[in-house]
């Protein structure tokens, strides 16, 4: 007989395994820097760890390094090198902000990050123009039939946005 999520028997069963293909930062980091190898680009990394030092965790008291619960939060930031200029960082709830050419995409679920990322690095990201009212959207494409669409200021508009312009 298995008493092993017996409470009587004293043994604690293990935590389930997390079911996402990225589920932590140094993973999430791990495939970021295989992207830049994939697509011969520079890549510089940067790591805050403690919530003392993470950008979401500004209430955290001064030398306070762990979450209530215990845990010890990471965060990352990213900045690819050449055309697009791309950088990323990487919040430990799961989620990112990637920032495409100066235009801001945040709350990317940290597992779409490398199919982001491989669309604009392989040229299916592009920018959707429209006349009236005057508007531009940056359309990254991702696996589903999904995309993530960003309003895209005129002003920011730089070479490599016009460049794909629809």
């Amino acid at each position: 007989m298995d008493h092993s999520s017996d409470p009587a028997s004293g043994h604690t069963p293990a935590p389930p395994h997390s079911t996402s293909p990225l589920p932590t930062t140094e993973a999430a980091v791990a495939a970021l820097r295989a992207l830049a190898t994939e697509y011969a680009r520079e890549i510089e990394v940067t790591h805050d760890i403690g919530a003392d030092l993470t950008s979401r965790r500004s209430s955290a008291g001064i030398g306070v390094t762990t979450d209530p619960d215990g845990s010890l939060p990471h965060e990352a930031y990213a900045e690819f090198g050449g055309l697009p200029r791309v950088s990323v960082r990487l919040y430990p709830e799961d989620d990112a902000l990637i920032t495409v050419e100066g235009v801001e995409c945040p709350d990317i679920p940290r597992e779409d990050v490398p199919a982001f990322l491989r669309s604009v690095f392989g040229g299916l990201a592009h920018v959707t123009a429209r006349l009236f009212p005057p508007g531009y959207r940056l359309v990254v494409p991702l696996p589903g039939d999904r995309a993530h669409k960003e309003h895209v200021p005129g002003v920011l508009l730089t070479p490599w946005l016009s460049g794909r312009v629809r």
